[in-house]
């Protein structure tokens, strides 16, 4: 509960406010459609299609768009479009769901103090929240657990309290009162944009699965859901008696409490509100994480605070939602007027994840009128949220749009650049050069460079290693050492795999490994060498001690040097605009994030990074003109300066 629901079980703080609006005239059967298009929407959309279907699609335990989009890639590569836009727009959502929430809880207080300024309470609140983050969702968990148990318990009761007095209200639970509101009811329909609020932590929870699990995930949901609907309920029997009036400032949530009971209920709210915030932001770390193995991202520095599976925390992605979250703040201050920025962006999230979906229950074989009446049924209900959704674009949805465009943009970029640079990428084999290595490798004249030299390589098959190294081995600086190993990383859609391969290409002189780990996996490739190398040296497959007679006769290992090789685009590029554009600004970018060596968890004392230029496409027909020695006259004289 303090991971998982934090989102979704703060919705009842705004979403009856943002269906009835401040002005309208409240109608009975307004509420009753309102009440039952949140009884269904909760039950189709979060209960049928998050917690019983989506959540079967699990990679390893691993959840969110990334994780099935990994589960699905290899089919079909058009999947990757449907990919980044989901993430992205579940990234910028991660920006808006922290401010309106904390911002719906602390405007409660005007109920006693009518003119409080809540906005720098809530940049206060939000900037702690992002302060904790390094200690990790286990602790975060830990912590906000008992409380988001206290605030259900407090849903409930609450509800339960107005229920009573009009029971009539569960009437709700016909559907027929839902289709009135939307097709009967004038502008009926548009009201489902913030119906559509209820439901928004869905895919906040899709994504957390990894932390929790699927089985307590649904197990929760129970409890959880039957506590939301019982305040729904209660804040619509409240509503029920000023039926004829205006709702003006007063909200539904805070109005159904004992006058007594406010100021506890704000703390309470608070702080749920606090929990809320954090499912989105525990779900953006672990889409960034995915987004960097699947390159979509910049390799980015990530940190597992705790030894838990699932646990990470990613510096600057936390430091750039706070940003977002201020900015968002500032520019809109109250939290009614970010309910139009809300719910656009994770609407086409969830549209995205619809269509993965349907594609991985086709790709697992089921039935094809099963797959087809999924993607109807659910393209169509959330095709008509995205289209009631659309209203709030010039009200503030174009905010989070153009945040998750920002982010789609940068994606884009990246996995772009990333197969120009492998189609383009020049690869050797390497027994080409074996005996050159050995000979090099026994070569006095040339001073010794490491006893161990380590390439790290970006060729996948075994016998191949790309042209750079050979040419950093053998002509920018002639590296002579005793053994040459070439460490190349391999990515799998397997979210926790940690397996390795050694290729022995010349015993004693030259080795390949190759690690495959999974999406998940921190990449600390200093600490996986050093177990490859004990496994090797017990199996007596290579001999590790230094070659020197000195050092040899006292068993001393000799040392370990990597070489990393950083590129750079070169000038002698002819590309066309498209691409110079996007390699341009790919390098932009690389320069704000992590480097190779610390990305790969070495030690900087030991890693030599050599700069290489990318030659993607060299310039061709170069219009240079040779002058013979027959042409001279026609080249004017030297002038004669100071006698010189």
């Amino acid at each position: 509960m303090g991971i998982i629901f934090g989102d979704i079980g703060t919705s009842p703080l705004y979403v009856l406010t943002a269906i009835l609006g401040p002005t309208q005239l409240i109608r009975e059967e307004v509420i009753r459609g309102a009440l039952s298009c949140i009884f269904w929407t909760l039950t189709l959309q979060t209960t049928v299609k998050y917690v019983i279907l989506i959540l079967r699609a699990d990679n390893r335990g691993e959840g969110g768009i990334f994780a099935l989009f990994a589960l699905v890639r290899r089919h079909a590569r058009w999947l990757t479009v449907p990919a980044i836009i989901g993430g992205s727009a579940l990234l910028a959502d991660g920006i808006i769901t922290p401010p309106i929430s904390v911002s719906s809880a602390i405007e409660g207080l005007r109920i006693l103090y009518p003119n409080i300024p809540t906005v720098p309470i809530v940049i206060a609140i939000l900037t702690v929240l992002f302060l904790v983050q390094a200690f990790g969702t286990s602790v975060v968990g830990t912590a906000f657990g008992p409380i988001m148990l206290i605030w259900f318990t407090m849903l409930a009761v609450l509800g339960i309290s107005q229920i009573v007095v009009a029971p009539s209200v569960l009437a709700s639970l016909n559907p027929y009162y839902a289709w009135w509101l939307l097709t009967q009811y004038p502008g009926g329909f548009w009201l489902l944009g913030a119906v559509f609020l209820c439901t928004t932590g869905a895919e906040a929870l899709y994504s957390d699965l990894g932390h929790c699990g699927r089985g307590n995930i649904r197990v929760s949901w129970v409890f959880v859901k039957t506590c939301l609907l019982l305040n729904y309920f209660g804040q619509g029997a409240w509503l029920t008696t000023i039926a004829g009036e205006a709702l003006g400032d007063r909200r539904p949530f805070y109005s159904i409490m004992p006058d007594w009971f406010v100021i506890i209920g704000v703390a309470i709210a608070t702080a749920a509100t606090v929990i809320a915030s954090q499912a989105l932001i525990s779900g953006s770390f672990t889409l960034i994480s995915e987004a960097i193995r699947l390159n979509f991202w910049p390799k980015v520095r990530l940190r597992y605070p705790t030894v838990k599976k699932g646990q990470l925390f990613v510096p600057s992605v936390n430091l750039l939602l706070w940003a977002g979250c201020v900015g968002i703040v500032l520019y809109f201050r109250e939290s009614s007027n970010m309910e139009a920025a809300y719910g656009l962006a994770i609407t086409l999230t969830m549209l995205m994840t619809t269509m993965l979906m349907a594609y991985y229950l086709y790709s697992r074989k089921y039935s094809g009128w099963a797959v087809v009446l999924f993607l109807a049924v659910y393209l169509a209900i959330e095709g008509s949220f995205l289209v009631a959704n659309l209203s709030k674009f010039p009200h503030g949805g174009w905010v989070s749009l153009v945040i998750g465009a920002a982010i789609a943009s940068v994606m884009y970029i990246w996995l772009h650049a990333f197969h120009i640079k492998l189609r383009l990428t020049e690869y050797v084999r390497i027994d080409q050069y074996v005996q050159a290595i050995k000979e090099l490798s026994r070569d006095i004249s040339i001073p010794k460079y490491a006893t161990h030299l380590v390439f790290m390589s970006n060729a996948a098959r075994q016998s191949e290693i790309e042209s750079k190294i050979i040419y950093s081995i053998f002509q920018k600086r002639p590296k002579r050492a005793d053994i040459y190993w070439f460490v190349h990383v391999d990515t799998t859609d397997d979210p926790y795999t940690m397996e390795y391969k050694v290729n022995t290409i010349a015993p004693d002189d030259c080795y390949k490994i190759t690690f495959r780990l999974g999406f998940r996996v921190e990449q600390r490739i200093n600490l996986f060498f050093r177990k490859v190398i004990e496994d090797m040296v017990k199996n007596k497959e290579v001999d590790i001690t230094s070659r020197y007679e000195s050092l040899h006769r006292q068993n001393v290992i000799g040392d370990f040097r990597f070489v990393v090789l950083e590129k750079f685009l070169s000038f002698e590029n002819d590309l066309p605009l498209k691409e110079r554009i996007i390699m341009n600004l790919y390098f932009f970018i690389k320069g704000f994030t992590t480097s190779e060596d610390r990305w790969f968890g070495l030690d900087s004392s030991s890693v030599k990074v050599e700069k290489v230029p990318l030659v993607i496409r060299p310039v061709e027909n170069v219009n240079l003109k040779r002058l013979d020695n027959q042409n001279r006259e026609t080249m004017p004289e030297p002038v004669n300066v100071n006698g010189r």
